[in-house]
């Protein structure tokens, strides 16, 4: 059974979420506020959490980043604010969803089923790629595979693991156009609620965090991209 920390300041929108998760058989823990959620995440481990962003004491963003610096724990947003910057930021500090309020109970579920899912998922093929030990180059730019790590003329780039699943991704298909479909069903998984926005949002993060490397992944205008030395 998969545990999930709702973490809001509103009782009734944990009530909620409580109510439609514990149907769906998930053991349901709760915080109302970010310090809080900090705490029970040292103390406990969780699958999943469900983290709305404007709380009293630590808001969501900031208990997310403490949170991740000690647990790779998938994470989804709630928020009021359904502009592209906030959704951009938080998948810039490793979230994996983003539900705008006010939002469906059962639509919020089938996230967290897809969520979890692609986690899992994720978990077993990062096993299989440390398992292979390489670690690949490309001038200045190398990737280290076992340690699932990057870096740009010796200096490790911070990037959070979608960039590294999408870059990598990308690298394994060397040469080879791959639309935005193809990357979203391939890195995202097949149930992902996003649309092709998303990888240009994070093609963005990745060129960024690539620095003079970007001009390896090449931009195929209406169709996708490809990664190509």
């Amino acid at each position: 059974m998969s545990r999930i920390l709702v973490v809001d300041d509103e009782a009734n929108i944990r009530n909620v979420v409580r109510e439609y998760a514990e149907f769906d058989d998930y053991e349901v823990d709760e915080a109302e506020n970010g310090m809080e959620a900090v705490k029970k995440c040292r103390e406990e481990n969780y699958d999943l959490i469900i983290m709305d962003v404007m709380m009293p004491r630590l808001d969501g963003y900031s208990a997310v980043k403490e949170i991740k610096k000690t647990k790779d724990i998938p994470v989804i947003m709630l928020s009021a604010r359904g502009e592209e910057y906030d959704k951009l930021f938080g998948f810039e500090i490793g979230i994996d969803d983003y539900v705008t309020k006010p939002f469906s109970p059962k639509e919020l579920m089938a996230r967290v089923k897809a969520v979890l899912s692609r986690h899992n998922a994720s978990s077993a093929t990062n096993k299989q790629d440390g398992e292979l030990g390489n670690v690949i180059e490309f001038g200045g730019l190398k990737i280290d595979v076992a340690g699932r790590e990057v870096y740009v003329n010796g200096e490790r780039a911070s990037m959070t693991p979608k960039e590294y699943e999408l870059l990598f991704y990308l690298v394994k298909n060397k040469g080879i156009a791959l639309t935005r479909d193809k990357l979203l069903e391939e890195v995202w998984g097949y149930d992902f609620f996003g649309d092709d926005r998303t990888v240009d949002t994070h093609i963005k993060m990745l060129r960024n965090s690539l620095g003079e490397y970007r001009k390896y992944i090449v931009t195929l205008r209406g169709m996708g991209y490809k990664f190509d030395v």
